[in-house]
């Protein structure tokens, strides 16, 4: 994948938090004591009227919003990825100008949507926003291995904003299978969208795979992307990995498993470890 310094990236774009931690509380008639009645009547065997109502301690609460510091701490370090992938600094300035190009509107005959979907699709890819602009807190992070790059974002979005791309996403590889996208030097480009797995971790998810056939320093090249996205309650993990050698589908499901323990444990209050947790 070629790099360019460019206007920041804010790719892969990332995840909203909503709403503050919930404590649960149990709650009873009397502001929290008991009188003598409530005392020998349990004594008694009898339970009283609002025991039912309480809230039994312990009980689930729903996660904690996402802070900046907590996005960043819930990014991936060297440490959970195998492979040999090294940090890298200038992450938010990747760019690839195989991703720029008008599509052929034309090519898509009864169904001109879909040529706007595609479109939409190789611009959010070159311009950082396939889950959309966060609303919340966002960080990124970047990695290299040999001529290949992997990049994750995690972010909080609005809910009901989130969930409608990641629907979405899923029906790119029907609209998008494949299409024509033209360069601004008037090279054509072929451009394939296929459905990618992601592991079953997270509330929801969405998995492509893009690969761009053009010209690249003077010869042909195909640059192939590999994308993974989980959704944890108003939060998302977005991972891209590939470039010009071939995708990365092994890390880039690493990466989301991680990624996604790590956010989960930020949500929770917690503090990830400096090592992978080990997952099946």
């Amino acid at each position: 994948m070629s790099r360019r310094p460019s206007h920041p990236v804010r790719l892969l774009a990332s995840a909203l938090a909503a709403g503050a931690l919930l404590t649960t509380a149990a709650c009873s008639d009397g502001g929290g004591s008991e009188n003598a009645s409530d005392t020998a009547a349990e004594q008694a065997g009898v339970a009283r009227p609002d025991a039912a109502k309480q809230t039994p301690t312990g009980s689930p609460s729903a996660p904690a919003a996402l802070t900046e510091a907590g996005a960043k701490a819930a990014l991936l370090t060297e440490a959970d990825l195998e492979g040999g992938w090294n940090q890298v600094q200038d992450a938010d300035k990747w760019r690839d100008r195989l991703l720029v190009g008008k599509v052929d509107v034309a090519a898509f005959l009864t169904a001109k949507s879909s040529a706007t979907d595609c479109q939409a699709l190789l611009d959010a890819l070159y311009d950082d926003g396939l889950l959309g602009d966060p609303s919340g807190p966002s960080a990124l992070t970047g990695f290299e291995q040999g001529d290949s790059r992997l990049l994750e974002q995690v972010a909080g979005y609005d809910r009901a904003g989130l969930d409608a791309r990641l629907k979405w996403l899923r029906t790119l590889p029907d609209t998008c299978d494949e299409f024509t996208a033209t360069g601004s030097g008037g090279a054509e480009r072929t451009v394939q969208v296929t459905e990618a797995s992601v592991p079953d971790v997270g509330d929801a998810r969405a998995g492509l795979r893009v690969s761009v056939q053009g010209d690249a320093d003077g010869g042909p090249a195909t640059l192939t992307l590999d994308i993974a996205v989980v959704r944890v309650d108003t939060s998302a993990v977005t991972v891209m990995g590939g470039g010009l050698d071939g995708g990365q589908t092994d890390s880039v499901e690493q990466a989301v498993r991680q990624g996604t323990e790590r956010l989960k444990t930020v949500l929770d209050g917690g503090t990830p470890s400096p090592q992978p947790t080990t997952m099946d």
